[in-house]
């Protein structure tokens, strides 16, 4: 019965403190855009704008939660609730500090993997369902985008597994003692670094959303509270793949000196910033130029550190 408790305990401390950060890094986000482009950023409402992500909530709950007489209302109304469901799923096999984790599968990498796939389902028929031709082209724009950029996105971290020798989370976490994975595997973490961006559709890689083409892409007919679950999945997907990048690559809670759950939140705070510093300060590509290195560079240099990494393995393990 303990031990039930203490499941229920941390599945609802999971789910609250990742929604919490998300519709935090609204704030934090919009203070070190304006922080690193020299201009305001919130600063009326609330003590240095804080309650400016209150105010945007409550203006969410009560705008007009209007479906298009065109569009496929039961998909309409479903396609946001995917991209939600996926990320928050993928948290159920983090491993946040020793003993703070959801569920500790032996394949836990794929299923998280196979859970970030799923959330092309969100955008893609959100686009479709809209019956709107800037809405379809974003979706399109989003399903060739995370499609291609999954492929060497798995392919950048094999040479994790290989090095871990499991897909645990866990076990990743605890053969770094010695030395975190980015030493070895930093061209992997590069790569995946970038598929991550790709994946969560933001700068400079929102080519889906590209407001100056698409309007607002994929999410061009949704409102109110609809579009309030688009706006909090991508950030919910940005921590996540911060807390991937954490887990896999910088030896997750492990670290001098201070609690494991300390390092863990500060290091996913570091990389965080870094997603928002990209925003400020990159352009954005046309889709070609996207699609081109996704094939031709990216693909190339995933698969040529998988084969090294794996010659390495098989030479020191004889």
């Amino acid at each position: 019965m303990n031990e039930a408790i203490i499941h229920v305990i941390t599945v609802l401390g999971v789910l609250f403190v990742v929604l919490n950060i998300a519709a935090g890094l609204i704030w934090v986000e919009r203070r070190l855009l304006a922080l690193w482009q020299d201009r305001y950023g919130p600063n009326r409402v609330g003590p240095f704008g804080l309650l400016q992500v209150a105010a945007d909530t409550v203006k969410l709950f009560f705008k007009e939660d209007w479906i298009p007489p065109f569009a496929d209302k039961a998909v309409f109304v479903l396609a946001p609730a995917i991209v939600m469901l996926t990320a928050l799923m993928s948290f159920t096999m983090i491993p946040v500090a020793p003993g703070i984790q959801i569920s500790d599968l032996n394949i836990g990498l794929l299923f998280v993997l196979g859970m970030s796939s799923l959330g092309v389902y969100s955008v893609v028929l959100g686009g479709w369902a809209s019956d709107n031709k800037y809405a379809l082209l974003g979706g399109l724009r989003a399903a060739a985008q995370m499609l291609s950029y999954e492929v060497f996105m798995g392919l950048s971290l094999m040479g994790v597994v290989l090095l871990a020798g499991s897909f645990r989370l866990s076990a990743i976490v605890d053969a770094q003692r010695h030395m975190w994975f980015v030493v070895p595997q930093f061209l992997g973490f590069v790569l995946f670094m970038i598929a991550g961006v790709a994946e969560t559709r933001r700068l400079p890689f929102d080519i889906p959303e590209a407001e100056s083409e698409l309007v607002a892409g994929f999410h061009s007919e949704y409102s109110g509270m609809k579009f309030g679950m688009f706006f909090v999945g991508e950030y919910v997907g940005v921590v996540l793949i911060s807390v991937l990048i954490t887990v896999l690559f910088f030896g997750g809670w492990l670290g001098p000196g201070l609690v494991p759950i300390a390092w863990f939140l500060i290091k996913v705070f570091a990389f965080i910033g870094l997603f928002i510093l990209l925003r400020a300060s990159l352009p954005r590509p046309r889709f070609d130029q996207l699609m081109s290195w996704g094939w031709k560079l990216m693909l190339p240099l995933a698969l040529c550190n998988l084969v090294v990494t794996g010659a390495i393995v098989m030479a020191t393990r004889r």
